[in-house]
């Protein structure tokens, strides 16, 4: 199955909830996600077809605080629609690197990135248990959802952290954060998907402690 067409047939350019200034092909009820989880036995749960709270609210924070990432070179980890790493670009990241181990994420990046007019470096490769990157700065949106990912993205990001790499994590206080390890930079409320619709909920901004 050609990826790209299908996410351009069946998932519309929108505006992103809280983030206007980001358009991503975003799933909808007729969009037919559970027919092509049939079709495709590599097909996993298509995290990267909505926006979530922790990449919202890392979003909100890059865009109304560009110097965050202005001139710096930034990973988005877990990059799922790409919408922090378009977020980093557009506020004037020097370079822009998104990593996701899904390949539909891979392309929904690759086409919300041109759709937004902003450049991004899309690898698809699970870095966790690897050497931390060469770059000023990693983003993570939303990847504490699960324990024991959100044990191995710790201990990745700890890495970062001992080899002088910065890192904000964005998350609407999901469980398995250690939020004991973590410092609040700033917060805002975000619609989260699975909420009840025009619901709002507090998700925040962390640096590790």
């Amino acid at each position: 199955m050609d990826l790209d067409v299908f996410i351009r047939e069946h998932l519309p350019l929108e505006p992103t909830p809280g983030v206007p200034e980001v358009r991503l092909h975003r799933a909808g009820p007729r969009s037919g996600l559970s027919r092509l989880a049939k079709a495709d036995a590599d097909f996993g749960s298509p995290y990267w077809a909505r926006p979530w709270g922790g990449g919202l609210v890392l979003a909100r924070h890059v865009l109304d605080r560009p110097e965050t990432v202005a001139g710096r070179t930034v990973l988005d980890l877990g990059a799922g629609s790409g919408l922090v790493a378009i977020a980093a670009a557009l506020a004037g990241a020097a370079e822009v690197t998104a990593i996701d181990v899904d390949p539909y994420a891979v392309a929904a990046t690759r086409l919300n990135a041109a759709a937004n007019g902003v450049a991004v470096r899309i690898i698809r490769a699970d870095p966790l248990d690897g050497e931390p990157p060469e770059v000023d700065l990693v983003l993570v949106g939303d990847l504490f959802y699960a324990p024991d990912l959100a044990a191995r993205t710790e201990a990745f990001l700890r890495r970062c952290r001992t080899a002088g790499v910065a890192v904000l994590i964005g998350d609407p206080w999901r469980a398995p954060l250690p939020v004991d390890r973590l410092s609040v930079v700033a917060r805002h409320a975000v619609a989260d998907y699975g909420d009840v619709e025009g619901a709002v909920r507090d998700a925040a901004v962390f640096t590790l402690i």
